[in-house]
């Protein structure tokens, strides 16, 4: 494989799968807008004529099991099919449930996509990501390969958010029929393209992802592994892992929530017009792609300088505070648009689209500070023997946020906007005064300490 990599050029293998990645989170975020407007709607405009709790039970089925499935899809290429055959059956399988949800008549086949393209994303997702890693032979490109890899994500969703909008009000629209079944059908459309796109690829993969990644590992037979205990050391590493999935449930929960409050909120008391123009709500989603995409080198470029000041940079859980604090400032620019229009106000009074703005800017800047930590945070500290298991807390504490906010939104409707979202920043506020109060024990839990010695000799 050596001779893909010429001095620091990436192998072509690896935009290869970044266009495939780029395209399947077009199609994804597209959907997951969809799913809740399709569902919602009522039957005269095109819709399933559900509740909206309903449709955000859906909905968050979708965002949970499409995180819990790559362990599955993981474990599968770990040890019985090669990861490159898995991606093209998980993108077919995607495309199948597009297509599907295209023509559900009811819940029950909403519910057989969400299964389709949940199963499609286990093989598809964490797959992509190996293949993409085992390209490289120097490792030290990693680090910017993958920065690279996530803004293809992002342009994916920014487009696939932006587009949907226009298709579903504007270029499948009929009368007071609006085009959801169409853009499912696009969505699958994407996919298939996604799937043509990787098979013509595969050939610049070279060898990569044809076997188990376990069989395609060479393991020295001499070297004999001991089972010892945990230090001292690595326990707290380990109960820091955990806590920290604890505070990522609470972020990623109310974090998904934003965008069932901005559909609702929005669709019923923001002015959505502009000069004449409808906006899309969907672009919302859209705002926080370019968000992401515009702030991810900016904020790479602060934490550099930061690291190289005498007071270095700033701690991982100050960071989180940061994110934390900024999504519970987004939750109150709801409140101020509510203040604005009269609370408790008929639909007839309009909140400026700007309250709508700023939240979407917030909690996108929070989720620059919370989201690059995860998968980098527990490979850093997680003990050998444990970095599987807690990579799967790590991953399960995000199926529990994606699982939960479904429940949190119907539990938040039965009461007013200025209730609900005066109590929800409130809980943030606390959780990240918590991680700045705390944050000089809270990292003594990564160091390393002298009783690792100890531990050492008595073992």
């Amino acid at each position: 494989m050596s001779d893909m990599v010429v001095k620091n050029k990436r192998p072509f293998g690896f935009y290869v799968c970044s266009v495939a990645f780029m395209f399947e989170r077009m199609a994804y975020y597209s959907a997951k807008y969809l799913i809740y407007v399709f569902v919602a709607a009522t039957i005269a405009t095109g819709g399933l004529g559900l509740t909206k709790v309903e449709a955000a039970y859906i909905q968050s089925n979708l965002v949970a099991f499409t995180y819990l499935a790559p362990i599955i899809g993981g474990y599968i290429s770990d040890r019985f099919i090669g990861a490159r055959y898995c991606v093209p059956v998980g993108i077919a399988l995607m495309a199948a449930g597009y297509w599907i949800g295209a023509s559900a008549t009811d819940a029950v086949g909403m519910n057989i996509m969400v299964t389709l393209v949940a199963i499609g994303t286990g093989l598809f997702k964490g797959n992509v990501a190996a293949i993409s890693g085992a390209l490289f032979d120097d490792k030290e490109q990693l680090d910017s390969a993958f920065s690279t890899q996530y803004s293809f994500v992002n342009i994916g969703a920014f487009i696939g958010t932006t587009a949907v909008g226009l298709l579903v009000t504007k270029t499948f629209a009929h009368g007071d029929i609006q085009g959801f079944r169409a853009a499912f059908q696009v969505c699958a459309v994407i996919c298939a393209i996604d799937l043509v796109w990787f098979l013509f690829g595969s050939k610049f993969l070279g060898e990569v992802g044809k076997k188990p990644f376990k069989l395609g590992k060479e393991v020295d037979k001499d070297v004999v592994v001991e089972n010892k205990p945990l230090t001292k050391s690595e326990k707290k590493k380990v109960f820091a892992i955990i806590l920290i999935s604890t505070f990522s449930v609470i972020f990623w929960v109310f974090w998904y929530l934003t965008y069932l409050a901005a559909y609702d909120y929005g669709a019923a008391f923001i002015n959505m017009n502009v000069s004449g123009f409808n906006v899309p709500l969907s672009w919302f989603d859209s705002l926080n792609s370019m968000t992401c995409i515009a702030l991810g080198p900016v904020l790479g470029m602060l934490w550099f300088k930061l690291s190289k000041t005498a007071r270095g940079d700033l701690s991982l859980f100050k960071k989180l505070g940061i994110g934390l604090g900024l999504l519970g400032a987004a939750f109150l620019m709801l409140v101020f648009a509510e203040f604005s229009r009269g609370v408790g106000a008929s639909d007839a009074s309009k909140a400026s689209l700007l309250w709508l703005i700023a939240f979407g800017l917030l909690l996108s800047v929070g989720e620059m500070f919370f989201s690059p930590l995860g998968n980098s945070f527990v490979s850093k500290y997680a003990p050998n023997k444990m970095v599987s298991v807690l990579m799967g807390v790590w991953i399960f504490a995000s199926f529990i946020a994606g699982k939960s906010y479904g429940y949190l939104y119907e539990f938040a409707s039965k009461f007013s906007v200025i209730q609900a979202y005066s109590v929800i920043p409130a809980i943030l506020f606390v959780a990240a005064v918590m991680l700045f109060v705390f944050d000089k024990k809270l990292t003594t839990l990564l160091e390393d300490e002298s009783d690792d010695v100890e531990d050492a000799l008595a073992s």
